[in-house]
């Protein structure tokens, strides 16, 4: 067998996976006015808000030349504003607004209602998520010395 085959490549699979994942979520967000990195966006910030960019950033694996524009697109739709920090002017925390809080109550179907769609029980979504994370782990440390 070679490897040099399309077929059996991982980085394959896993990429035309996410991006059949990304198309599911579309009509689901489409509604709320989100793009999928928008949603990941909100997600982090629903579970913790008042952070810093770097925390944000950090949270959901987004680099800062794709953070800002999405970060300026929320806050221009009023679901969030940046607020610069009491301790260090050059600091900036992340805040929902109260639209931005409103919309986690129209959102909150979304994981639900794609895991019905995509995944077959909830155990190996778990494995699945767990190999994910093991995976992103290894590649994330890999480039460092």
């Amino acid at each position: 067998m070679s490897y040099l085959n399309l077929d059996v490549q991982i980085c394959h699979s896993l990429y035309s996976a996410t991006n059949a994942l990304i198309r599911a979520y579309r009509p689901l967000l489409e509604p709320l006015g989100l793009t999928y990195p928008q949603y990941l966006v909100m997600l982090s910030l629903w579970q913790e808000d008042g952070v810093s960019v770097k925390h944000l950033a950090e949270h959901t694996r987004l680099d800062s030349g794709t953070l800002t524009p999405i970060l300026k697109r929320l806050e221009s739709k009023g679901w969030l504003q940046r607020v610069v920090s009491d301790q260090d002017e050059r600091q900036k925390s992340i805040q929902l607004t109260a639209a931005g809080r409103r919309l986690r109550k129209k959102a909150e179907s979304i994981p639900e209602t794609l895991a019905c769609q995509v995944i077959g029980n909830p155990e190996e979504a778990l494995q699945l998520k767990a190999l994910c994370e093991s995976l992103y782990s290894t590649l994330s440390g890999a480039d460092k010395p």
